[in-house]
């Protein structure tokens, strides 16, 4: 799932304990798994953004000859309006779509 489609909340809302530390047993666990998801998608949305950006970037203008760029604005306002990482990776969470995996400690 793209992190363009997701149908997470753009806004704060109330989710139910019980849902998110089903699969673990845990709401700390859950917490941790989804926190990590969240980096992860963070850092997916900066480098789209910023490869998209830098399609436009002038790397040899003074500064005089800088002006603002209608589609680096509108693409801006584009990745402003998407959900927040952790709001996709909760939804993601409590859709099953993440994988992982307990590593045992070898004492």
């Amino acid at each position: 799932m793209s992190v363009k489609d997701s149908k997470a909340e753009l806004s704060t809302i109330t989710y139910d304990r019980d849902k998110i530390e089903e699969n673990v047993g845990s709401i700390y666990e859950a917490i941790v798994v989804m926190g990590k998801r969240a980096e992860q998608i963070n850092a997916e949305i900066r480098s789209e953004l910023h490869n998209k950006l830098d399609e436009f970037a002038v790397h040899n203008s003074t500064l005089e000859e800088v002006f603002e760029n209608k589609e680096q604005i509108e693409i801006s306002k584009h990745y402003e309006k998407l959900p927040k990482p952790t709001s996709i990776a909760i939804q993601e969470w409590l859709d099953e779509e993440i994988y992982y995996r307990k590593t045992e400690e070898k004492n």
